[in-house]
C-alpha cells in the first residue's frame, strides 16, 4: 500500500535532524562527542598564542577571549608552593638567567632521564623568589615585547583569579591542572599530589560536576590522586616522540616512549599501549578521560623524493607539518568513546609551518576536522582562533 504524502512527510520529520520540509524546527541531532554536547576550548598555558605561557595576564586574556577552561602545567618550589610552568626547568619560559643574583644556582638538570645542560630548577626557588622571575616567550614566531614583564603564578592564584571571573562574567569557568614530572618531585621530597588534592578541597571543588579536570602523563599520579580522595574528572595523557613523515607512523623515543612512573618500576609497555581497547579499559578504572597527542587521532605524512628524502614542499629550506598531508583517522575517538572515556587532544597552533599543507594555512580547518570527528574538546594555544573554529562547525550542524 502507498503510504500518503503527508504521512510520509511526517514520519521523515521523526528524524533528529534539520530537515527542509519540516520547516527547519526540529532539533539537530546529537553532536558525536561523549556526551552528544559541544567540545570545550582549553586555554594550553593560558592565551599562549599572544602572551608568555603560565604567567597571570596569559590566564586573563584566554578568560577574556571566552576559553571555557584554563590549563596550568604544576611544579613545586623548594618551599612546597605549587606553581604554573610547564617544564621544572626555569631556563626554558622565564628571564632567569638575566638575573645575576641567581647565577650560582645555574646547573644541569636531569628531568625523567632527560640532561638538561645549563638549567635553574623551580626546585632551587622559594616561592617568593619565583616572584621576582618574568615569563617569556617560548617560541620566536610569537610576541616578545612581553617578556619579562609578567610575572609567575601559584596555583591558589588561579584558582582566586578563575572564581572571580566566572562570577564577574556569568559563565563557568574550569581549571584544568597537570601533575606535572610527579616522579621527579616525588625523589626531590617535594610529591605534588597531597597539596594538590589539598587546594582543590580548599575551593570547595572536590567534586566530579565542579570545573576542574587533573591530567597527568603518569597513571601513578592519577591513581594516588583518586586513592586518596580526589573525586574531580581526572585525565591520562598519552605522549609520543614524534611523527615519521616518511610513514606517517608515530616514532617512541626516551622520554617520550612511556610514562615516567613506568619507566623507573621496569614497565615495558609505551604510551601506545595506552590507545589499545585493552589500554583504554585500563584507564576508565582510574580515569575520565584521555588527552593524546593529536597525532594519535590524524597522522601527517611528507612526500618522498627520488633521493629517498622528505620533498620540501613549500620551498622554504625546512621540513616540518607544511610539508605534509593529513592522513585517514584512525578508530581512537570511537574506540575511547566506547570504553567511556572523553578525549581532549592537544595541541592545536596557528603557526603555518605547525599545519598539514591540504589545511592550506588555515588553522580552523583543522579544528574543524577534529570536531567533525567527535572529540570532546581540544588543547589550544590560540583561544579566539578555536572559539572561531567551532562556531563554524556548529553552524555546518544547525546549532
Amino acid at each position: 500500500m502507498q503510504i500518503p504524502r503527508h504521512a510520509a512527510l511526517l514520519l521523515a520529520c521523526s528524524a533528529s535532524v534539520l530537515i527542509t520540509a519540516c520547516g527547519g524546527t526540529d532539533t539537530p541531532s546529537a553532536l558525536p562527542t561523549l556526551n552528544g554536547e559541544q567540545p570545550i576550548v582549553v586555554a594550553h598555558r593560558g592565551a599562549s598564542g599572544y602572551i608568555p605561557e603560565e604567567t597571570y595576564e596569559a590566564y586573563v586574556k584566554a578568560i577574556e577571549l571566552g576559553a571555557d577552561a584554563i590549563e596550568p602545567d604544576l611544579v613545586s618550589t623548594k618551599d612546597g608552593v605549587l606553581i604554573a610552568r610547564h617544564d621544572p626547568n626555569l631556563a626554558f619560559s622565564t628571564d632567569v638567567a638575566k638575573h645575576p643574583e641567581f647565577a650560582s644556582r645555574k646547573k644541569t638538570m636531569n628531568v625523567d632521564g632527560e640532561i638538561q645542560a645549563d638549567g635553574w630548577a623551580v626546585s632551587d626557588f622559594t616561592f617568593a623568589e619565583i616572584k621576582t622571575l618574568g615569563g617569556i616567550s617560548t617560541d620566536a614566531e610569537r610576541p616578545q615585547q612581553f617578556n619579562g614583564l609578567y610575572k609567575l603564578v601559584s596555583f591558589q592564584e588561579i584558582i582566586d583569579l578563575v572564581k572571580a571571573k566566572s562570577k564577574e562574567t556569568g559563565r563557568t569557568i574550569a581549571v584544568y591542572p597537570e601533575t606535572k614530572n610527579p616522579s621527579y618531585h616525588r625523589a626531590l621530597g617535594l610529591p605534588l599530589e597531597d597539596k594538590l588534592i589539598a587546594i582543590i578541597n580548599q575551593a570547595g571543588w572536590n567534586d566530579k560536576t565542579a570545573p576542574i579536570y587533573v591530567q597527568s602523563f603518569e597513571p601513578g599520579s592519577l591513581k594516588e590522586l583518586r586513592a586518596k580522595g580526589l573525586k574531580t574528572k581526572l585525565i591520562q595523557l598519552i605522549d609520543a616522540d614524534d611523527v615519521d613523515f616518511k610513514t606517517g607512523k608515530l616514532t617512541y623515543a626516551a622520554p617520550y616512549d612511556r610514562p615516567a612512573d613506568w619507566a623507573l618500576s621496569g614497565d615495558k609497555r609505551m604510551f601506545s599501549d595506552m590507545v589499545t581497547p585493552a589500554g583504554l579499559a585500563e584507564i576508565k578504572t582510574y580515569a575520565d578521560g584521555i588527552g593524546p597527542w593529536k597525532r594519535y587521532i590524524v597522522s601527517v605524512k611528507g612526500t618522498v623524493g627520488a633521493d629517498g628524502k622528505i620533498v620540501d614542499i613549500n620551498g622554504d629550506g625546512k621540513i616540518n607539518d607544511a610539508d605534509t598531508t593529513t592522513m585517514e583517522a584512525t578508530s581512537l575517538i570511537a574506540d575511547a568513546h566506547k570504553a567511556g572515556l572523553m578525549l581532549h587532544p592537544y595541541t592545536f597552533r596557528n603557526e603555518k609551518r605547525r599545519l598539514a599543507s591540504n589545511y592550506k594555512g588555515d588553522p580552523k580547518e583543522e579544528y574543524k576536522q577534529f570536531f567533525r570527528l567527535g572529540v570532546d574538546g581540544i588543547f589550544s594555544d590560540f583561544t579566539d582562533t578555536a572559539l572561531a573554529a567551532r562556531a563554524e562547525y556548529l553552524k555546518e550542524t544547525g546549532r
